[in-house]
């Protein structure tokens, strides 16, 4: 989906509502100028960032050296 400058300052959430929930492209002169991403979606970006940034951190402490013990011992 797309839109030009002139229809998101004409009408901003009307050109948010047509993208059904996902990203707009906004475009100047035929190029894209920004992105117009609602709430709920740029919410889940975020979170799927997070995400990502926390299975790196598990990865790297994976590799770390662990300790083996038996239930039995503690």
């Amino acid at each position: 989906m797309a839109a030009s400058i002139s229809e998101l300052k004409a009408n901003p959430m009307k050109v948010v509502s047509s993208g059904e929930g996902m990203p707009i492209a906004v475009l100047n002169r035929n190029e894209p100028a920004f992105y117009c991403i609602p709430a709920k979606a740029y919410e889940a970006m975020i979170n799927l960032i997070e995400d990502k940034e926390l299975l790196e951190i598990v990865r790297a402490r994976i590799d770390e050296e662990s300790i083996k013990v038996r239930l039995d011992d503690l």
